[in-house]
């Protein structure tokens, strides 16, 4: 049986990177984006004919968004095996800078998203008896952050508390959730948030002196979501190029 996995944000950068390697290793996939033009384009992107591909508009900071989205893909394919909570807004004010609603605005986006996103598809995965959850934290979630802002590392790190609350309680059920915490990554989105003279320092204090490999991760993806993965579950995988270790 091909298994099914939604990847949210997946319009482009480390979403697009996710589900092409989902693809490459047998999945369906479906591509979710708050912009469904964007999910439209990356679906034929990556599959031309859109046969093993199917663009959804999914804004993660809405319940009912999510709720909308799983039965699209119910009625498309008839069920869902995986979901990457991957969408998330990146922004780097200073600390003593950020307003109490810039504040709200990224923590709610980014924490709602896995929250809602495992209570409603975990729910699905729950009563179908299967299930794998990968949440996207990151490096910034665990050391406080180098080059983002003190709002997105304190959403980035209850990611990873909220991936251990859902991974007790949905064990018993056949689901395993776990999160991936990214150091760093060759993207757009990493050269568009620190400007080059700052991100050639920030290279230069990574143990491995190099950017991670987006396509690397979508590997790890992939191993999370395997069957075999099901002794896995409410870990934190570090991707850091020796940044952080414990």
């Amino acid at each position: 049986m091909t298994h099914i996995a939604l990847v949210t944000g997946a319009g482009q950068g480390l979403g697009y990177a996710i589900a092409e390697c989902l693809l490459s290793a047998g999945y369906r996939v479906v591509i979710s984006d708050r912009s469904l033009e964007a999910a439209q384009a990356a679906a034929q992107a990556l599959d031309g004919g859109c046969k093993r591909t199917l663009a959804v508009q999914l804004d993660v900071g809405i319940k009912a968004d999510f709720e909308m989205a799983l039965d699209t893909v119910l009625g498309h394919w008839g069920a869902l095996h995986v979901l990457v909570n991957n969408a998330a807004v990146t922004k780097t004010t200073p600390v003593m800078q950020i307003s109490p609603e810039e504040f709200d605005a990224v923590v709610g986006l980014n924490l709602r998203s896995v929250f809602v996103g495992c209570q409603v598809i975990g729910a699905y995965m729950a009563a179908a008896g299967y299930g794998r959850i990968i949440n996207m934290a990151s490096l910034a979630g665990q050391n406080g952050g180098t080059a983002t802002g003190a709002h997105y590392a304190a959403s980035k790190g209850a990611i990873v508390t909220l991936t251990k609350i859902f991974a007790k309680e949905l064990a018993a059920s056949g689901v395993t959730v776990n999160a991936i915490a990214p150091g760093p990554i060759e993207s757009p989105a990493v050269r568009a948030a620190v400007p080059p003279e700052r991100l050639e320092k920030l290279i230069e204090g990574i143990p491995v002196k190099r950017l991670g490999d987006a396509g690397f991760l979508g590997k790890l993806v992939v191993q999370l979501a395997g069957e075999d993965a099901y002794f896995t579950t409410g870990a934190t995988w570090d991707v850091n190029g020796g940044l952080f270790m414990r």
